[in-house]
């Protein structure tokens, strides 16, 4: 088996070279030999995306990694790639009929464009959650421009290892219920595919939770850490309240819609909080306000678990430049 897998990846990374390098004719003039090339690494935060209003969350980010970066990376240029291609669809359809001129990007679009401009060093942070498929996807797609040349340098998710796992529920328990008051659900977007690395710590974290917290679990919109487990959970606990944590970096569509929806959806479907509400349990979630909106509040606006990430991009960014 194990040689099988390494035929198959070695045949994506194939087919993602190729790809690139399409990608590259296509940015430009394709390579030239008479361009400037920079000395300094450009930075790239590749996150999932949305297109609601809890975008503003990315800029809650950028704030704060400018703010945070070692004075010797201030003046490094940031530009952002979006991992869902359902999302770039999405959005940049909506930017188009605004007559924007903004589009979101996919990170080989970056990679592209930042090769044509000149930059041979990339730091490269993703704001993914889990170790799942969106980035495995994207470490094929580094790879595969480290074979044409670019020398990339990359973090891992915010629960790539579970020391940070740890930290991050630190940072988010300041907002569980106590036993008395009601019961926690941290809301994960989770996988369909049971063959990605993520279900581990999916289940992981909800047996950490369940042994460290008698009123804490984790439901997930997808995958093994189902909704219907979650909340019968909830419904057999004996305080009849609630509370839905995000457990997203962005508090988008999934927290807006599914899980905190006033009203059934074209289908016909009801929230996590209508149901809940039904089975005569009050319900609530965590907000943040940010340049005076009031927000759902996604793990991007948690200054702690922020520096998490920022932490790893400065690593990424001290091997580029020894």
């Amino acid at each position: 088996m194990k040689s099988m897998k390494g035929k198959v990846i070695g045949g994506k990374l194939i087919l993602v070279a190729l790809f690139c390098v399409a990608v590259l004719t296509l940015a430009g003039n394709g390579w030239t030999m008479t361009r400037t090339l920079k000395k300094e690494p450009a930075v790239v935060i590749a996150a999932f995306g949305t297109t609601t209003k809890a975008r503003v969350t990315y800029d809650f980010f950028e704030d704060q990694l400018r703010k945070e970066l070692p004075p010797e990376y201030r003046d490094l240029k940031i530009v952002w790639a979006f991992t869902s291609e359902i999302v770039r669809e999405r959005a940049n359809a909506k930017f188009s009929k605004a007559g924007s001129e903004e589009r979101y990007r996919s990170l080989p679009q970056v990679l592209a464009d930042l090769e044509n401009e000149g930059y041979r060093k990339v730091a490269v942070q993703s704001l993914h959650i889990f170790p799942g498929q969106e980035f495995e996807d994207l470490e094929r797609e580094i790879e595969a421009f480290r074979m044409i040349g670019l020398r990339i340098e990359y973090g891992g998710t915010l629960l790539h290892e579970w020391p940070w796992v740890f930290e991050t529920i630190s940072v988010l328990e300041k907002e569980f219920l106590a036993p008395d008051e009601g019961y926690n659900v941290l809301v994960a977007h989770g996988t369909p595919e049971t063959f990605v690395g993520s279900n581990a710590t999916y289940l992981g974290l909800d047996r950490y939770l369940g042994r460290k917290y008698a009123n804490v679990a984790v439901g997930g919109v997808d995958g093994v850490l189902t909704r219907e487990q979650a909340l019968e959970t909830v419904k057999a606990s004996p305080v009849k309240r609630a509370r839905l944590i995000p457990f997203m970096y962005v508090a988008g569509d999934h927290i807006m819609n599914d899980i905190m929806g006033e009203k059934p959806d074209k289908d016909g479907e009801i929230s996590w909080a209508l149901e809940l509400e039904r089975a005569g349990i009050k319900v609530d979630t965590v907000y943040t306000e940010y340049k005076g909106e009031r927000c759902f509040k996604g793990l991007g606006f948690y200054e702690g678990i922020n520096s998490r990430y920022i932490g790893q991009l400065v690593e990424s960014l001290k091997r580029l430049t020894e």
